[in-house]
C-alpha cells in the first residue's frame, strides 16, 4: 500500500511539472501539456481524491482542444488569408479552458492542505 502512494505521488508530481512546462509552447508544448494532465487524472483516481473528476474533465477539454489545435495547423491556420473563418478558432478554446480549469484545482487543493495542516 505503501509503494503505491509513492508511485502516485511521483506520477502526480511529474504531471504538475509537465502542466506547467507545457505553457510555454501552445502548439508543441500542447502534447506534454495533455500528458501531464492524464497524469495527474490518473494519480488523483487511483487514490481516490475527491477532485478527480475535474481533473478528468480538464482532460478531455485540453486533448480536445489540442486535436483542433493541431488539425487548424495543418489546415494552414484560420483567418487571415486561410480559407477558415476566424469562428473557428473557438474549437481550441476548450485546450486554454482546461489548463486553466486544472491550475485552478491544483491551488485550491493546495489551499486546503496548507489550511488543514495550520489546524492540526
Amino acid at each position: 500500500m505503501k509503494e503505491k502512494a509513492k508511485w502516485t505521488r511521483i506520477i502526480y508530481i511529474i504531471g504538475v511539472i509537465a502542466l506547467i512546462i507545457g505553457v510555454l509552447d501552445p502548439l508543441e508544448g500542447s502534447v506534454v501539456l495533455a500528458a501531464g494532465s492524464a497524469l495527474i487524472a490518473l494519480s488523483t483516481y487511483l487514490t481516490h481524491d475527491r477532485h478527480w473528476k475535474i481533473f478528468l474533465a480538464s482532460l478531455i477539454m485540453i486533448v480536445i482542444g489540442v486535436f483542433f489545435l493541431f488539425y487548424f495547423s495543418s489546415l494552414g491556420g484560420f483567418g487571415g488569408t486561410s480559407t477558415l473563418s476566424w469562428w473557428w478558432g473557438t474549437l481550441i478554446l476548450p485546450y486554454p479552458l482546461g489548463w486553466l480549469m486544472a491550475i485552478i484545482t491544483l491551488i485550491v487543493r493546495a489551499a486546503n492542505k496548507s489550511k488543514q495542516q495550520v489546524n492540526t
